[in-house]
């Protein structure tokens, strides 16, 4: 599918510099790579944050005491 999208002139260049290493006559291939990059990255993210929400409430007051306990602990032994 053919779309429009507004790149600045340094990033045209680099673009079709990159193509032309790469053989490539145009950077449309390096566009769709970029996106399909930017898209799987959004939804990881998306489910990793859904993840860390689902575990809210998920530690009882006196783990979660532990937890920070060991936590501190572990901490004053950093640099």
């Amino acid at each position: 599918m053919r779309t429009t999208i507004e790149l600045s002139e340094h990033q045209r260049a680099q673009l079709l510099e990159l193509a032309a290493r790469r053989g490539e006559r145009g950077f449309s291939k390096i566009i769709q790579e970029a996106v399909e990059l930017y898209l799987k990255s959004n939804a990881n993210q998306h489910t990793t944050i859904r993840a860390a929400l689902d575990t809210i409430g998920s530690f009882s007051h006196e783990e979660a005491a532990d937890l920070l306990e060991t936590l501190k602990k572990s901490r004053s032994s950093w640099r």
